[in-house]
């Protein structure tokens, strides 16, 4: 059974850092697709940062400039830099896998790991 566990979250100042980490187990496989996604309390989960298995990017614009994502393809783990954090970062992050064998496609999700962003 694969788990994507994430680590990292907590309570930061307004300009500060955070550094998010996720390790997966059960899969015998390497994940095509790994990233991050956000809800904050009355909003839409939206997708922070991926990166696919030849360490291609993709970020949201609120992330760009800010934010890092990487990976460690052969450990299927997924990391996020969060630089410069600003109030309207505060929401719950969930790191995503996507494993596509055969045609056949399944999206994995973590449990979550809280940001706050506060004085």
């Amino acid at each position: 059974q694969v788990q994507l566990v994430e680590s990292g979250g907590g309570l930061v100042q307004p300009g500060g850092s955070l550094r998010l980490s996720c390790v997966s187990s059960g899969s015998r496989h390497r994940f095509n697709t790994m990233g991050w996604y956000r809800q904050a309390p009355g909003k839409e989960r939206e997708l922070v940062a991926d990166i696919n298995s030849s360490r291609i990017t993709n970020y949201a614009d609120s992330a760009k400039g800010r934010f890092t994502i990487s990976r460690d393809v052969i450990k299927n783990t997924v990391y996020l830099q969060m630089n410069s954090l600003k109030p309207e970062d505060t929401a719950v992050y969930f790191c995503h896998a996507v494993l596509s064998i055969a045609g056949n496609t399944a999206n994995y999700w973590g449990q979550g790991t809280q940001v706050t962003v506060s004085t």
